[in-house]
């Protein structure tokens, strides 16, 4: 028996000193930058930690370049993870700085325009799903290729250390296998042009990742024990630090995961939540209910504007299915959303051309709750429904609303700052609000309504009517069958070039409002 564990042992080491010998050896083959790639998960703290041991193991006079070690910040985390990495990072670096290693930790964020909730929020972003899943490219992707791109201009080339292993998946083995030369430790990155992919770890099974994560104790004093725990208790893997659109796909979702958004909507279940709570975090409930009830509106028809952001309308065939003699129209599953079968003989079935007129006629307006129950034949006699845009501003509201309140009741034991939302979300929400025609200014008001006090608001001096303006514009527009909506489009568009001598582009903007699809239907 002592026999077999000595060879088990062995083989561990064996396949260590390797790993560690093969990042020494590619440490010291030029003098390209390393960006590491850390999630908070196994396989990249795997990387992480086998690169410190190896750099602490060589000569201070070969240390010559820098090792950036780079994690995400979506800014919707799940919040016990994004504590731990923030704990991690800082323990990293301060080791590092302790042992004259020459490697620093960063975290990379979206923009302010392309985070989460200013997408949802702000511009009404249905929520991610698998076919829309918007997500990844804005919150992961791009933040990070942001940074690496910023050190190839530093330095001409870069070389990125990612913990990505073949016996994954099949689509993980081909898609490293693609971008594998024979005989060569580097792969070039498919997206990004003048960087390198390094994985010491591809070769590594799963055991041989926990075997080395509990043999060998965290040189910056994490105990991997708790992250085998965290793993234990989810049944689940973690939400890597994806790099390139390419292995986008086959990093899968990461709402099954311990080390996703906690209000991921891309999966039917949120296992990261539910297993914090199921081990009693029980203050997380709250988020949970609210990424539940999030991923149940999506398809909500009357949440939802029925045209596409650039004014387009778009119709949607719809199956129909004869029951026992009657006529249904199949509406399918999508989501939460589930199947239903609504009998045809409650639709109003039009031709297209009779749409502009059925909807003027029946005042309906097709950015607001609007949902009538019509049917539009096409070219090719197929009944359609009016296809989904925008969450509508109302719904927009509705979910800021929501998420304010949870923020205000929400009592994070180990982070008393803590937010949902940032106030710089905030204000851009209201910029993006006002130029998609909330002209009453609301909200500061949904703020104050749910904090109670008021929060530092930029002073603006944009176009603001007041509500009897407002109401008497509208009036003026329906008494002249001008489209309220296109009037407020144009006099924005007129404000944004008040005061240039030479107004470049006026006119585009202000004819591109005008040819919007749903005002010639």
């Amino acid at each position: 028996m002592s026999g077999i564990i000595s060879d088990a042992i062995n083989n561990k080491t064996t396949i260590i000193d390797q790993a560690k010998e093969e990042i020494k050896n590619t440490y010291l083959s030029d003098d390209r930058p390393w960006v590491i790639g850390y999630s908070g998960g196994k396989d990249s703290t795997v990387v992480v930690q086998l690169v410190f041991e190896a750099l602490s193991e060589m000569p201070v006079d070969q240390l010559t370049k820098k090792v950036h070690v780079i994690s995400s910040d979506t800014l919707v985390e799940t919040p016990l993870i994004i504590q731990s990495i923030n704990t991690t990072l800082r323990r990293i670096e301060e080791k590092a700085v302790e042992l004259d290693l020459p490697v620093e930790t960063h975290k990379v964020k979206p923009m302010l325009e392309q985070s989460f909730w200013v997408n949802i929020i702000g511009k009404g972003y249905p929520s991610p799903n698998q076919q829309f899943r918007w997500c990844t490219d804005r919150l992961k992707i791009d933040p990070a290729n942001q940074f690496i791109k910023d050190k190839v201009n530093s330095f001409g080339e870069v070389i990125m250390v990612l913990g990505v292993r073949e016996t994954e998946s099949a689509t993980r083995a081909n898609v490293i296998k693609s971008h594998s030369v024979e005989g060569k430790v580097l792969m070039r990155h498919s997206t990004l042009s003048n960087a390198y992919v390094y994985a010491p770890i591809r070769k590594f099974d799963l055991d041989e990742v926990w075997n080395y994560l509990l043999t060998f104790e965290s040189p910056w004093g994490d105990d991997n024990y708790e992250l085998h725990r965290l793993y234990k208790e989810s049944g689940s893997g973690e939400c890597p630090l994806v790099v390139d659109k390419t292995v986008k796909e086959s990093a899968g979702s990461c709402g099954n995961s311990r080390f996703g958004c906690w209000v991921c909507t891309v999966v039917n279940e949120d296992k990261a939540l539910s297993g914090f709570i199921d081990n009693g975090h029980d203050w997380m409930k709250p988020l949970l209910d609210f990424r539940n009830w999030l991923a149940s509106i999506r398809d909500d028809r009357t949440r939802r504007m029925k045209y596409r952001m650039d004014g387009q309308v778009y119709f949607r065939p719809m199956q129909i299915k004869e029951v026992e003699g009657v006529e249904y129209v199949i509406i399918p599953k999508k989501g939460s959303r589930r199947k239903d079968l609504i009998p045809l003989e409650k639709y109003e079935i039009i031709e297209k051309h009779e749409l502009k007129s059925y909807l003027d006629k029946n005042n309906i307006d097709l950015s607001s709750s609007d949902d009538p129950m019509v049917l539009i034949l096409d070219d090719k006699g197929n009944h359609c429904q009016l296809g989904l845009g925008p969450f509508t501003l109302e719904a927009r509201k509705e979910i800021l609303e929501y998420l304010l309140q949870i923020q205000r009741d929400l009592v994070h034991p180990f982070d008393e700052e803590y937010d949902l939302i940032k106030d710089e979300e905030l204000k851009e929400i209201r910029k993006i609000w006002f130029n998609h025609g909330d002209f009453e200014d609301s909200l500061p008001d949904i703020y104050k309504t749910t904090f109670g006090e008021e929060l530092n608001w930029e002073k603006d001096e944009r176009l603001i009517f007041d509500q009897d303006e407002l109401h008497q514009l509208e009036m003026m527009c329906q008494e002249e069958g001008i489209d309220f909506k296109l009037v407020k489009k144009l006099l924005l568009i007129e404000k944004d070039y008040t005061g240039y001598k030479v107004r470049r582009g006026l006119m585009d903007q202000l004819g591109s409002a005008l040819q919007q699809d749903y005002l010639h239907l």
